[in-house]
């Protein structure tokens, strides 16, 4: 079957770029322009026609990509056209109009890259989040991932451990061949070498997680504070509603930001206050929740109503900015109270060290967090077949020690297996539709 789809962003552009890969892709512009075919690689300008008619749709770019040297490793064609609406609808009708063409589903281009072994899983999830980053720290991320380290890296890991898996299958083999110590006692380095880094890359706070899903914040504080007010300016439109009536923030309101090239989810939460309303219970205790899970809290205070005695002082943490709203009606003699807390003064109503603050957010996650130079988990997955590579690791020691060399390499086998899905080298058909359907349609 060959697909096709708009492999280009939707609506008005200058230019839409058409894909079409498979078989029958030759055929597809045989069919649209007639005449001489295009060169391989070749920018050719050619009529495009409506199959049905011979209508001239647009005049457009033909790239022609055979197999196996194209994006997807079979045939492919993309059409640049103008990238109006109609031109787009015209030549997308008349391509369903010929034999064993069908409409692409989200991320089959990709997939069909994967499966014909142009790209490892690790680069076609990539691809994935470099097309949806929408900050600077997402994009460098999944460059990195695209350029092949990662993969270097667990496939590096899982070569050493079939290597070892093949010494320890020899002994298998030949029962009656002890094997020397020196192999015994290298096998035990090696393997104890890896189980080590891969401890070492899991123990990285889901740095990359964070980064690709975004860095989650909870504004916390007292009823009244300007937490709403804060939400709206970092979002720099309306997104909670503002009122001086205390508790109108019942439930979470979360909104996904670009926050100085940092990716942030950022929560506005209840007031916490005490209070006898069952709705408002639960928003507050939803409230703690949120900022007992978030990476970074800005707890909002105004100056007269702060109690270090009471909610506050659990909030203030080492994962948390103090900030102190409506310092425009004057605290000079309020700064001592706060002074060990580190504060920020603020003031929402006239904007004053709303910058600072967003400095100080940023300076504070990259302190807590970031590291550019050892990033090797991007996704949950990773994760737990790492965690699970760890496991087996643990029990092949134990029975490699016990010289249980049967029980010992089914454990490497499984170890070995657990970082070849990570890369795509086993079969990972039950992972792929959760992976490409988080692409768009084109790609």
């Amino acid at each position: 079957m060959t697909i096709y789809a708009l492999s280009s962003g939707p609506g008005i552009s200058g230019v839409a770029v058409i894909r079409i890969s498979g078989p029958e892709a030759k055929n597809v512009i045989n069919e649209l322009t007639k005449g001489k075919f295009p060169e391989p690689r070749i920018a050719t300008l050619k009529k495009v026609n409506k199959i049905n008619d011979n209508e001239l749709i647009d005049e457009c770019i033909i790239l022609w990509f055979p197999a196996p040297n194209s994006y997807t490793g079979d045939d492919m064609v993309e059409i640049h056209s103008h990238g109006s609406r109609a031109v787009v609808e015209a030549i997308l009708q008349s391509i369903s109009r010929i034999k064993n063409c069908k409409l692409a589903e989200p991320g089959e281009f990709t997939k069909l890259a994967f499966i014909n072994n142009k790209i490892n899983l690790l680069k076609a999830e990539s691809i994935g989040d470099l097309i949806s980053s929408e900050t600077e720290i997402q994009r460098s991320q999944a460059i990195k991932v695209m350029q092949g380290k990662n993969s270097s890296k667990f496939n590096s890991w899982r070569e050493s451990l079939l290597k070892i898996l093949s010494s320890i299958e020899a002994k298998i083999d030949f029962p009656d061949e002890a094997l020397p110590n020196n192999i015994l006692k290298e096998i035990k380095i090696k393997s104890n070498k890896i189980q080590l880094e891969i401890k070492k890359a899991l123990n990285d706070q889901k740095v990359g997680e964070r980064i690709r899903e975004g860095f989650k914040i909870a504004i916390v504080g007292p009823s009244n504070a300007g937490k709403s007010s804060l939400l709206n300016y970092l979002s720099r439109r309306e997104v909670a509603i503002v009122s001086e009536t205390a508790g109108t923030t019942r439930d979470v309101i979360e909104t996904h930001l670009n926050l100085n090239g940092l990716p942030v989810v950022v929560s506005d939460t209840a007031g916490i206050r005490e209070s006898k309303n069952e709705i408002e219970k639960k928003g507050i205790k939803l409230a703690l929740k949120r900022a007992e899970d978030a990476d970074l809290n800005i707890v909002v205070i105004e100056p007269k109503n702060a109690d270090f005695t009471g909610f506050l002082k659990d909030l203030i943490s080492d994962k948390s900015i103090l900030v102190v709203n409506k310092s425009d009606l004057g605290v000079d003699n309020l700064i001592a109270k706060f002074e060990k807390h580190n504060p920020i003064f603020i003031s929402l109503k006239k904007e004053k060290n709303l910058e600072k603050l967003i400095s100080e957010i940023k300076k504070k996650l990259k302190n807590q967090f970031i590291n550019f130079q050892d990033i090797l988990i991007t996704r949950e997955r990773h994760r737990q077949h790492l965690e699970q590579c760890v496991l087996h690791l643990d029990d092949f020691e134990n029975k490699n020690e016990a010289q249980d060399f049967d029980k010992a390499a089914e454990d490497l086998r499984l170890a070995t297996r657990h970082l070849g899905i990570i890369v795509g080298k086993v079969d990972v058909e039950e992972i792929l539709g959760s992976i490409f359907n988080d692409f768009c349609i084109g790609k």
